[in-house]
């Protein structure tokens, strides 16, 4: 039997992740803020389930949290965080731009700190994280979500190299997805919208792969192409 740990479990691609990899053979350790919803997963998943209530915006208490759930489950080779939120905030409003960095910032390398240390202790296993498409570019009117998603892709990397560095094989996984049908997605204009389920299921695969890039849905590598390849002063005529 496979464990693994959904942080961000309760909605969206955490959601159908936690399905998937329930199908696939895993005892899913589900955690997210929202216990309630956690439950409604655990009883749809049919399958062994443990369930732990985890504030990411909490980073002192939700390490601890995390620390109990991996004990609880005795061993964890998969971890996915997946927990994050974001908002249009064209005015900078600082409610919204200090919780964006306390959750996909301080709560994502909380996180990561603790599953990384766990990996590194069993000496193998895989890391993912669930970054954006959003992490290539700077956005004026959501500028701390692009940054902070191009926080974790750069934070991954370097977990990525110091794993290399311990020469352990442990898989780091950024997983950079376009618009994907959850409240997540508030742009006004969307395209290329995967539901949860096909992003999940391409994930999972990316996850058997072992691979350290995806993009979700893959038709996203064409568009991450472009982002990277327009000039500077085309981006900024464009908002």
């Amino acid at each position: 039997m496979k464990n693994a740990i959904i942080i961000g479990a309760s909605s969206g691609i955490g959601r159908a992740l936690a399905k998937v990899l329930a199908s696939n053979g895993y005892s899913v350790g589900l955690a997210s803020r929202r216990g309630d919803l956690l439950r409604e997963v655990a009883d749809e998943i049919r399958a062994t389930s443990f369930v732990k209530v985890i504030d990411v915006s909490k980073p002192v208490e939700a390490m601890q949290s995390l620390r109990e759930l991996i004990a609880e489950m005795k061993d964890v080779e998969l971890f996915v965080i997946s927990a994050g939120t974001g908002f249009i905030n064209p005015k900078l409003d600082w409610g919204p731009e200090n919780e964006t960095i306390a959750v996909n910032v301080s709560g994502f390398t909380a996180m990561a700190n603790v599953a990384v240390a766990h990996l590194a202790a069993r000496g193998s296993g895989c890391l993912v994280g669930i970054s954006s498409i959003a992490a290539l570019r700077g956005n004026p009117d959501a500028p701390a979500y692009d940054a902070s998603k191009a926080f974790m892709s750069n934070y991954l990397e370097g977990l990525r190299y110091r794993f290399a560095k311990l020469r352990l094989p442990v898989v780091v996984t950024d997983v950079q997805p376009g618009f994907v049908d959850t409240p997540m997605a508030k742009a006004d204009k969307k395209f290329w919208v995967a539901s949860p389920e096909k992003a999940a299921e391409q994930i999972f695969t990316a996850i058997r792969k072992r691979k350290k890039l995806v993009y979700v849905t893959r038709r996203w590598r064409l568009v991450a192409w472009l982002i990277k390849a327009v000039p500077d002063w085309l981006v900024s005529k464009s908002f």
